[in-house]
C-alpha cells in the first residue's frame, strides 16, 4: 500500500528543510514522528504535517479497497523538497536605491508504504542436511585445477613492465 501527500509553497527555503528531510527519508513512520517532533528546525513543524497527512492518504487507501493496513508499519519511501517559486520583494538603500530580498519557497512532497513482512526462514530439507564429510571439502569447479588463478591474472602478476 502506497500513498502521497504534497504541499505547495511552504514559505521556507528549500535548502533549510532539505536538513530535516534527509534525516526522516527511508525510516520507519513512528520514528520519522520521533525525529520530526522533537527537531529544533522550524522545517520539522511543516514536514510533520505532510507526513501525518502521507499517513492519513494511506489510511483511507486501505479502508477504500477493504484492505488491513498497521500505521506502524508504514516507511518513508520517498521524501524530497523541491524549490517553489521565489517572491520577490525590494527593500530601500543607501543613496535613492533598491537592494532585492529574495523570499524562497519550497514544495515537500512524501510518499509511504507498508513493509513488507519479514518472512521466517525455511526449514533445512533433506538436500540440505548432507553429512558433514561433504561439507569438509571445498566443492571444484569443473574445468579449474583448486588454488590456481585465471590465466590472465597469472600473466599479470609474473611480468613487471619497466619503464626508462
Amino acid at each position: 500500500m502506497e500513498a502521497r501527500a504534497i504541499q505547495r509553497t511552504v514559505r521556507q527555503s528549500a535548502r533549510k528543510m532539505r536538513l530535516v528531510i534527509d534525516q526522516i527519508r527511508g525510516r520507519a513512520v513512528p520514528e520519522a514522528y520521533a525525529i520530526l517532533r522533537f527537531s529544533k528546525k522550524l522545517a520539522a513543524k511543516q514536514i510533520y504535517k505532510v507526513l501525518k497527512s502521507a499517513v492519513a492518504n494511506a489510511e483511507q487507501r486501505a479502508q477504500r479497497e477493504n484492505a488491513a493496513l498497521d500505521v506502524d508499519r508504514l516507511r518513508v519511501k520517498y521524501a524530497v523538497v523541491n524549490e517553489g517559486p521565489t517572491l520577490k520583494r525590494f527593500t530601500p538603500a543607501a543613496m535613492g536605491r533598491a537592494t532585492p530580498i529574495l523570499k524562497r519557497t519550497s514544495h515537500v512532497e512524501i510518499h509511504v508504504e507498508a513493509a513488507a513482512e519479514t518472512r521466517a526462514p525455511k526449514a533445512p530439507t533433506a538436500k540440505a542436511a548432507a553429512p558433514a564429510e561433504d561439507k569438509e571439502t571445498p566443492p571444484v569447479r569443473a574445468g579449474r585445477k583448486p588454488g590456481k588463478g585465471t590465466k590472465a591474472k597469472q600473466a599479470g602478476t609474473s611480468k613487471k613492465k619497466r619503464s626508462r
